[in-house]
């Protein structure tokens, strides 16, 4: 059974100690595949080369709303030129976050804009963090009709779900759904139609309810899947089917991935 973790930060620096045992306990229970997302130009290099030292790790490069502080008008330059000169699978982390109270939200609507802007020119999906303003990214996506992407760590309403699917936007659940008390999106998850939902951990943040104030890792995605799979009274090797072929659209990755160990 193959699985792919939609979006983590395995190149963050709790994963420094131990990166080659998280990948080996990844591998071993059939994450083949990770992508990456970037929170800052600063941290680009590294992503790359923690990409290019595994097998089976895709890189997304990008600006976080969260790291508003870091980034510069010229970083979207200088982005373009790695999206042409590196081709990730996607652009990313980027979007809104209407939750930290100290980040501008038109200087954010700025390099949102400017990143959904070189997706089309780059034709490369984005990866999208929406906190607290789903609305205000749904209205976003619509000015640039055709970008296609992802909203990791969906929390928002079924409606809008419904409209960002309509939209071509894929939605991504990981740690919150397997909390009981996440009542609203443990209903959704029964609800959403097969090809429009990814799988992923968010590594090393959002811990699952079975691991909680431990670092989260790629490895704990067989846990998400079991909790998809009893919300839905599904097979789990079904659930694992639909959201890696859904993963390989969205991110066109290799038809056939390595599974060679590290």
């Amino acid at each position: 059974m193959s699985l792919i973790d939609s979006h983590n930060h395995f190149d963050d620096v709790s994963f420094d100690a131990d990166r080659p045992a998280a990948y080996r306990r990844a591998r071993a229970v059939g994450v083949e595949a990770q992508i990456l997302a970037a929170v800052s130009a600063r941290l680009w290099p590294k992503l790359k080369a923690v990409a290019a030292d595994y097998p089976g790790l895709y890189p997304c490069y990008g600006l976080h709303p969260a790291f508003l502080a870091e980034h510069r008008p010229d970083h979207l330059d200088q982005l373009s030129d790695w999206l042409a000169r590196e081709r990730p699978v996607a652009i990313g982390e980027c979007g809104l976050d209407y939750y930290l109270p100290d980040l501008d939200p038109d200087r954010q609507a700025e390099y949102f804009a400017g990143q959904l802007q070189l997706a089309r020119r780059h034709d490369l999906p984005v990866v999208i963090h929406a906190r607290h303003a789903v609305d205000q990214v749904i209205k976003m996506v619509r000015r640039f009709a055709g970008v296609r992407g992802v909203v990791h760590s969906f929390s928002g309403s079924e409606d809008q779900a419904r409209r960002l699917l309509d939209l071509g936007i894929l939605l991504s659940f990981g740690g919150p759904l397997t909390y009981p008390k996440a009542t609203r999106l443990r209903g959704l998850m029964k609800v959403l139609p097969m090809d429009g939902f990814l799988l992923e951990t968010d590594a090393p943040d959002q811990p699952l309810s079975t691991h909680p104030g431990q670092r989260n890792e790629p490895a704990y995605l067989a846990e998400v899947l079991a909790c998809v799979a009893e919300l839905r009274n599904s097979d789990p090797a079904a659930i694992a089917a639909a959201t890696t072929e859904n993963a390989h659209r969205l991110f066109r990755l290799p038809d056939a991935l390595s599974a060679s160990a590290y």
